[in-house]
């Protein structure tokens, strides 16, 4: 800031003399003493020389005044940055505040399901289906497990194109179980197919259905004694969903081998419950979190269709 310029005092105008009687002509006749006007450059070596104490007292005030404003202008600073740091941590009435974010990542144990790459521990029945009682949720009669069986063979589980392209597609394990269902009106094989990648399991989903209309392949019930022979050779209804690398299905049957229609609301039940509920909410996502806290994953996806039985 540019600091004012100092008042000069001007000249006071000479004292009138007396003027001897014996000349007033004279004295009428001296051109009058010049005015200094507030426009005229002002000489200011002169106006100092007389007054140089008194300026090098005015420089002291103006170090001292200009230090002055310093000091005040760095408190006024202090302030505002402390009043801008005050409103940033606390929130204005009535305005909610932003929740914390944070990001989710796997458990140090835990994996990530879009490749085996990253989940390179194979599928085991006992993790799939640990016990021979499965409750899919908590105070619902439980489903009955007849038989689980894993294989690095996934053509065992199913048939024709459809085993094709599971083999094609980096396939190497499936893991499945039979169940009865609570009522006992239904029988069911579910299980996970162990595929490369979460590009090579959408694609095995999105070959599926066509696969099925024409007829050009099915998926296999595995039958445990003759009472469950229907789960592999009737009428049935199919479900299937990629979660990560896996391919989870499920093929329901009745368990009198009549054929199911395709309004069957228990079967649809049944789909929901072993494909959504449990081996996606519950067994891959034990395995994606290691048995801690949720993972952002992609969201699953599924179908569902009917497959004609092979009986005569």
């Amino acid at each position: 800031m540019p600091q004012p310029t100092p008042a000069v005092p001007q000249p006071a105008p000479p004292a009138p003399q007396p003027t001897p009687a014996a000349a007033p002509r004279q004295a009428a006749s001296a051109p009058p003493d010049p005015v200094v006007r507030t426009t005229d450059p002002l000489d200011l070596s002169r106006a100092r020389r007389p007054d140089h104490r008194r300026g090098g007292g005015r420089a002291w005030q103006v170090l001292i005044g200009g230090a002055a404003v310093l000091m005040l202008l760095a408190l006024t600073g202090l302030a505002v940055a402390a009043l801008l740091d005050d409103r940033t941590a606390t929130p204005q009435a009535g305005q909610q505040s932003s929740p914390p974010v944070v990001e989710q990542s796997a458990a140090a144990d835990g994996s990530d399901l879009n490749s085996r790459d990253t989940d390179q521990a194979a599928l085991t029945a006992k993790e799939v289906f640990p016990g021979q009682q499965l409750v899919v949720t908590d105070g619902q009669p439980a489903y009955r497990v007849l038989k689980t069986h894993s294989s690095g063979s996934c053509a065992v589980a199913a048939t024709g194109e459809i085993a094709d392209l599971l083999v094609r597609l980096g396939c190497n394990q499936v893991v499945r179980a039979t169940l009865r269902s609570p009522d006992g009106d239904h029988l069911l094989t579910a299980g996970l197919f162990n595929l490369t990648d979460v590009a090579s399991a959408q694609r095995a989903r999105d070959r599926i259905r066509p696969m099925l209309d024409e007829r050009q392949g099915r998926f296999r019930g595995m039958a445990v004694s003759d009472d469950t022979e229907a789960v592999a050779t009737a009428a049935a209804r199919v479900g299937w969903q990629v979660r990560g690398h896996y391919l989870a299905y499920c093929v329901v049957t009745r368990a009198d081998g009549a054929r199911i229609s395709s309004d069957d609301s228990r079967a649809r039940d049944i789909l929901y419950d072993m494909i959504e509920v449990y081996l996606n909410r519950s067994v891959l996502e034990r395995r994606a979190n290691g048995g801690s806290a949720s993972q952002a994953t992609d969201a699953p996806t599924d179908g569902t269709a009917g497959q004609d039985g092979t009986r005569n």
